[in-house]
């Protein structure tokens, strides 16, 4: 069944010439866990921007399901804004964070693997085809709008049939990020006396589909920890952000596990990577491109895949209050920094909290966070007020 979406609202942005430049400013500039002056690093902030993955509309691309749309111009921000949050955590995986992007420069392998993975076509492991056909696992039609909560799901999903990355993705519930939870999750093989469980005999991580570069990551892959991808969704208002929760958001910006924030304005979906001063420096995904085939060498044209304009921005209290926080810990040791930096988060007079760390499962949580992270349940629930294109979430006590 597929959505009808002739009265979906739909825009493209600005001309690439029509673009603001980046604001001259003596206040931080963050993205991503980098702090840049713009006065003196505008070109590292715009190298930094340019590198991250930009995935957009796209059109002329194979039916999904095989009868399905051909674009998704209209309906697939949200699902553009996974891919591009999710991607990013592929970057960090496998590049490192500090990996930059040039035009015409030759493409590495790892870098190929990672854009053939969201190729808009039925077997790469994050294409739209895959996002919008798991996405019918959680309710929603094809062609129909997706909120943050619904997409980091499928993320979640997804990323098992992905044994070159084998991330651990967890979706933190209720508000609730619980430590024990997470390294059961990371380390499966181990149990809490130490014990280890080897690979299975001749067990060899693919490559997005071959075997190019898994020698290289062999001794990598063999380390007690699956990198985690941790994402976190919140409702932090009603229908406006709650002022309170404004500072915290930012300082997520600054942690160096940052992986951004998707959210956006209603049935609106962007990528938020960073602020300067009240604005929030975001990727747009609603600008059309044709879809992309890889070459015959087995290259990825790339250009239209990073943003080559100044980033846009908007002010905070503009955000819609439903959002999904996202961080990476590539080891124990950096989930273990998280933590820590999490609880030192300095809270000013009249901010909050946005979620909850705790080191074990809560008592009122009636079954395992994992299971929850499948199938929320949100029977006992009175928030039931929202849009119905948006998912229902646990509103923050003041």
């Amino acid at each position: 069944m597929y959505f009808n979406i002739s009265a979906t609202l739909t825009y493209d942005t600005l001309g690439f010439g029509e673009f603001e430049d980046f604001p001259e400013t003596s206040e931080p500039v963050w993205i991503l866990g980098k702090e840049f002056n713009a006065l003196t690093e505008k070109d590292d902030i715009l190298s930094d921007v340019t590198s991250r993955l930009w995935f957009t509309y796209r059109k002329n691309f194979p039916p999904i399901g095989g009868t399905g749309p051909t674009s998704d111009t209209g309906w697939g921000c949200m699902l553009r804004c996974g891919q591009m949050i999710l991607g990013e955590a592929l970057v960090c995986r496998h590049l490192g964070r500090d990996w930059r992007w040039v035009r015409g420069q030759p493409q590495r392998g790892q870098y190929i693997s990672i854009l053939n993975a969201f190729l808009d076509k039925k077997d790469s492991y994050y294409s739209l085809h895959q996002i919008a056909q798991m996405g019918v696992g959680e309710g929603k039609s094809i062609g129909q709008w997706y909120g943050p909560n619904t997409v980091a799901q499928v993320l979640k999903k997804l990323t098992v049939f992905d044994s070159w990355s084998r991330l651990a993705v967890h979706v933190a519930m209720d508000n609730t990020v619980v430590m024990e939870e997470i390294k059961r999750l990371c380390m499966p093989w181990r149990d809490y006396g130490g014990a280890a469980c080897a690979e299975p005999p001749g067990w060899m991580p693919k490559h997005n589909g071959c075997l190019e570069g898994a020698c290289a990551l062999a001794e990598e892959e063999t380390a007690l920890w699956k990198p985690l991808v941790l994402l976190i969704p919140l409702r932090l208002g009603l229908s406006d952000i709650n002022k309170a929760y404004i500072e915290t958001l930012k300082q997520c910006f600054q942690l160096p596990q940052s992986l951004g924030v998707i959210g956006g304005k209603p049935n609106s979906a962007h990528y938020f990577i960073g602020y300067v001063g009240e604005e929030l420096i975001y990727l747009d995904p609603h600008t059309t491109q044709p879809a992309v085939e890889p070459c015959e060498d087995s290259q990825v044209p790339d250009d239209t895949y990073h943003c080559q304009h100044p980033p846009c921005r908007m002010h905070i209290c503009e955000i819609d209050p439903s959002v999904a926080v996202g961080f990476f810990c590539r080891t124990e040791d950096d989930f273990d920094d998280w933590c820590m930096r999490i609880r030192k988060l300095p809270h000013t007079r009249g901010s909050l909290p946005m979620f909850e760390l705790v080191d074990c499962q809560p008592s009122h949580f009636a079954c395992s966070v994992d299971v929850l992270n499948l199938t929320p349940d949100f029977s006992d629930r009175s928030e039931r007020f929202f849009d119905s294109e948006d998912e229902e979430f646990e509103i923050l006590s003041l």
